[in-house]
């Protein structure tokens, strides 16, 4: 049994729509890497957050 895909189009979705990076760009990426990236994106979405509240 391999990666769920539903989670594969979550984190590819998740890295594209923050950062702009094309599919082909994103699909390239290791399971670990896309998750460190998508991990990262969340941790300046939660420092934003935090700033306006």
């Amino acid at each position: 049994m391999g990666y769920p895909l539903s989670s594969l189009y979550e984190e590819v979705a998740y890295i594209a729509y923050h950062f702009h990076w094309p599919l082909p760009e994103i699909l390239q990426l290791s399971h670990a890497d896309r998750r460190n990236w998508a991990e990262q994106i969340s941790k300046i979405n939660q420092k934003l957050r935090e700033a306006y509240t």
